[in-house]
């Protein structure tokens, strides 16, 4: 079983249209590949990010989405999770989390994991989304995009993934951010310089919710493959 993990630099950055696509891509290659999420906030029943990885992977909602399996905690509050779950007196706890994922891993060669917002987002007042990772030792997919901002906030998050020794295997430039073709061209050439060992592939504008973007996942470095990242 191979996890990876898929972050943003922010919310609302295109983490859940990456991870479906992905998921699509990695079965039309004859894997066994099940999405999942650590924790849905603004949301009530089955995860709605789960049940768009499902319509990106042209799949129907398998039982462990229905049982939670697949998202075991979901909270109606939109905002961050340890806060959310707080509202609804509940709370998270990360052992839960592993054992879902370890029953995931005994029917599919591949989890993708989803997170919730950005890296250094937290699960709970003491565990945020790195701290997760990092004692997981699981690789990352960062998805970023050319919007105003996201220079400063990409940085960050590869700065803070790599501090911590965690395998970055690739960036998603979501497209669908775009704000000047000037903006775009610089801030793909400034990652790529920066991180010339750390693939960055487009994601081109979606235009309908359900449909599956074009993203080229194969010059990922993943699985198997390793990296010295600079």
């Amino acid at each position: 079983m191979v996890t990876c993990f898929i972050t943003g630099i922010d919310t609302g950055v295109g983490k859940t249209y990456a991870t479906g696509a992905w998921a699509n891509h990695l079965i039309n290659h004859g894997q066994t590949v099940i999405t999942a999420k650590l924790v849905q906030t603004g949301c009530r029943g089955i995860s709605e990010d789960i049940q768009l990885h499902r319509k990106l992977m042209q799949v129907p909602l398998h039982d462990l989405d229905r049982d939670g399996t697949t998202c075991p905690y979901v909270f109606s509050l939109p905002a961050s999770p340890h806060l959310a779950a707080a509202q609804e007196n509940r709370s998270i706890d990360c052992s839960v989390i592993d054992t879902h994922l370890e029953r995931l891993g005994q029917v599919y060669e591949t989890i993708l994991l989803e997170g919730a917002g950005g890296i250094q987002v937290p699960i709970t007042p003491d565990c945020t989304m790195l701290d997760f990772v990092a004692a997981r030792n699981l690789p990352v997919l960062v998805v970023t995009s050319p919007r105003l901002g996201s220079i400063n906030h990409t940085l960050l998050t590869l700065e803070a993934l790599l501090s911590r020794n965690i395998t970055v295997i690739g960036m998603v430039y979501n497209l669908a951010n775009t704000t000047a073709p000037k903006i775009t061209d610089d801030s793909r050439k400034l990652f790529q310089t920066r991180y010339p060992r750390i693939p960055l592939i487009d994601m081109p504008q979606v235009e309908k919710t359900d449909a599956i973007p074009a993203i080229d996942f194969a010059k990922l470095n993943f699985p198997g493959k390793t990296q010295n990242q600079s």
